[in-house]
């Protein structure tokens, strides 16, 4: 029996990452959707130093595909999604203190109107979202971006142009349109097609165009508003996000070979399942949602924090002091983003995620036990540092527990639910704020739920052993 190195250029014919290997009389290297039998007798050298490197060499000879080239196009679609993400979360997100403040001075509506309306905008892209698989199936990915891109462009040009609080409505009910086209689960489910090895690398990239959404846009947005007028101001950016947009949208997004033109499903023998069978099988998985729900409480107090996070600061450290702990919190989120993707594909999503959230609650224990403007904004910024990794960890964790048959669909359902109760994150701190007269207790049950979801997203009710027909692991 001769030793086998599976090292060898000539033997490196298996996909992305090797499962198991059984040694006697067949060597199996199993892989996602790929599989290679060597039916001689075997004896394998394992050289710990060297299995990276033979993974990456056993992707790229079985799939002629290398992700970590400048060249794979794959990195093109991620440019494109983080200038999706930009423009999306910079305008759909971060920008909606702005109209706050203009729309009540230049229509003097109160402030529960505008309030109201954004309530009104996240609810519903909460349950626009749910159907994001059944778009792809029938509209097709680019044209369902491009909707996307015309709903948010139209919003941003009504804001700028209404007169009545009826236009409002409708300005935030073609965002949350936006939202559906352009938003978390279509950048998820594309990436997730387009790259294997560096999954969590892309999304990193991507999803970090949100948080430069809120650093450059927002005060873009309020410099050109005091220099040429809000309307003036909106309207040039909405003309900057079509440029920039439209044509890596039309000239880079697609999905790869070997997907279908749906919802990027891998193509196979059997019948790709219905998106409404694939949702019912996800509320009935428990692996689902204990992924959920954890990420839906984090997101609560996460919400909450940020929301109230100038009101906690500014009588304690300034004006100008707590907007540079914002600053800080965002470009430390933006850090965090790229330090978890460089890792995160080597890591279990699960365990990192709980960390994450851990830091969280460390991070805010501290902050509502100290009354010191150094130690305040380093809790700020080690806050900072897990806010975007909060929508990076539900995709890694969907496609390795779930797999990419019921990607989309799960994507949908679970950033539906988190949308919904996160929503609830800013109104529960202000109303234990309210009765207890201080922000010590609220931010305490935030801490609380940190924890708790720290705990539950390690819970793993039902391992991949195998795949049911829609696509939903077994549990």
């Amino acid at each position: 029996m001769r030793p086998l190195d599976l090292f060898q250029p000539e033997l490196c014919v298996t996909a992305p990452m090797a499962r198991h290997i059984v040694r006697h009389a067949l060597l199996r290297v199993a892989t996602n959707g790929y599989n290679v039998s060597f039916e001689k007798p075997v004896v394998v050298v394992h050289d710990p130093a060297r299995f990276h490197l033979a993974t990456a060499r056993l992707m790229i000879a079985a799939t002629g595909v290398d992700e970590s080239s400048l060249s794979y196009r794959g990195w093109r679609v991620v440019l494109a999604c983080f200038l999706m993400a930009f423009f999306m979360f910079g305008f759909g997100l971060y920008g909606q203190g702005v109209y706050l403040a203009e729309l009540q001075r230049a229509h003097g509506w109160p402030g529960t109107l505008v309030s109201a309306a954004s309530t009104f905008s996240f609810l519903l892209t909460s349950v626009l979202v749910i159907f994001t698989d059944d778009l792809l199936d029938r509209i097709g990915l680019r044209s369902l971006i491009l909707c996307g891109l015309s709903a948010l462009g139209a919003s941003t040009v009504l804001l700028a142009l209404m007169q009545t609080p009826w236009q409002l409505y409708l300005a935030y009910a073609l965002m949350s349109v936006g939202w559906t086209g352009m938003g978390t689960v279509v950048i998820a489910t594309v990436l997730n097609s387009w790259f294997d090895r560096r999954r969590g690398l892309a999304l990193s990239l991507a999803f970090n165009g949100a948080t430069c959404g809120g650093i450059v846009l927002v005060p873009l947005l309020l410099s050109l508003t005091g220099s040429i007028g809000f309307r003036s101001a909106m309207l040039a950016a909405t003309i900057a996000m079509v440029v920039l947009v439209l044509p890596v949208v039309v000239g880079f997004i697609g999905w790869p070979a070997g997907t279908s033109l749906a919802s990027g499903k891998r193509q196979s023998g059997g019948a790709v399942a219905r998106p409404a069978h694939s949702r019912r099988a996800l509320l009935a998985n428990a692996a689902f949602w204990t992924m959920v729900l954890p990420i839906a409480i984090a997101l609560l107090a996460q919400m909450g924090f940020i929301i109230h996070q100038v009101s906690f600061l500014e009588p304690l450290i300034g004006r100008a002091s707590a907007g540079l702990a914002v600053t800080l919190m965002a470009a430390m989120a933006v850090v965090g983003r790229l330090s978890l993707g460089l890792f995160v594909d080597r890591l279990d999503p699960r365990l990192a995620c709980s960390a994450s959230m851990t830091s969280q609650a460390a991070a805010l224990f501290v902050l509502i036990q100290s009354t010191n403007p150094t130690v305040l904004l380093m809790c700020c910024a080690v806050y900072g540092f897990s806010i975007g990794n909060m929508i990076t960890f539900p995709p890694l964790i969907i496609q390795r527990e779930i797999g990419s048959a019921a990607f989309a669909a799960a994507m949908g359902l679970g950033t539906s639910i988190s949308g919904i109760v996160s929503a609830f994150g800013p109104g529960i701190v202000g109303l234990v704020r309210s009765f207890t007269g201080n922000y010590t207790t609220a931010f305490a049950m935030c801490v609380a739920l940190d924890l708790v979801a720290a705990g539950v997203v390690l819970w793993r009710p039902g391992r991949r052993g195998h795949t049911t027909s829609e696509g939903v692991s077994a549990s």
